[in-house]
């Protein structure tokens, strides 16, 4: 049995470039899915965010079920704060997305440090959809982006112009991640898409969160 840390926006909202405060938080499956299938493994799951708020579901995310669902969670409801966690405690983290990581954990940097140390300690990585922008801030050992010369999948420019926001973000995270150096590689919009390079697991959108849960249990042994 592994223990497995999500880190979860605090963000309620995100705030678009001509300064209108878009309402989100996490994606509900990018959360649900992943939580369900590593605790059907066996694994323990804990959450954290800035300043140990608890998180909300992005409305626009939620099916059918999916608010029971959540409140079946109660570890949710009063996660760890980030900045007290320990990254030797874990064996794995992992970031789910919605617009609420842009806001907050893309200039996070109790989040990078964490990043920083999982990786270093040759204990699994993963993200998906937007999660990718706690990613920004990160640093490697040498100093240079985390995501410089690495294969990922994230939240394609492509998608957040079919989704309506590109022309109003503040930064386009497809763009940003090329900026520092990484290798993006894109799949169709909406198409179940995960890149696995070494110990960083990454995944394109909300239709990526169970191939990417699947990468994180296997990587988990």
């Amino acid at each position: 049995m592994s223990s497995v840390l999500f880190v979860v926006t605090g963000a309620r909202a995100w705030t678009l470039a001509d300064g209108t405060a878009h309402p989100t938080g996490y994606w509900a499956d990018e959360l649900l899915v992943p939580y369900a299938a590593l605790t059907a493994g066996g694994h323990d799951v804990l959450f954290a965010t800035p300043g140990g708020v608890a998180p909300v579901a992005d409305p626009a995310s939620l099916g059918d079920g999916d608010t029971e669902e959540i409140a079946r969670i109660a570890a949710l409801a009063s996660p760890l704060v980030l900045a007290d966690v320990d990254a030797a405690s874990f064996d794995a983290v992992y970031y789910p997305g919605g617009h609420g990581p842009m806001e907050d954990l893309a200039t996070d940097a109790d989040s990078a440090a964490l990043i920083a140390e999982t990786t270093a300690a040759g204990r699994p990585l993963a993200a998906v959809c937007h999660g990718l922008a706690a990613l920004l801030p990160a640093r490697g050992a040498d100093g240079a982006p985390f995501v410089a010369g690495r294969r990922i999948a994230a939240f394609t420019d492509a998608e957040e112009r079919i989704g309506g926001l590109a022309d109003r973000a503040p930064f386009l995270l497809e763009t940003v991640l090329r900026e520092r150096g990484a290798e993006v590689l894109v799949a169709e919009p909406w198409s179940d898409h995960s890149v696995v390079d070494g110990l960083l697991i990454t995944g394109q959108n909300p239709q990526s969160s169970a191939s990417v849960a699947a990468a994180l249990i296997a990587a988990l042994g």
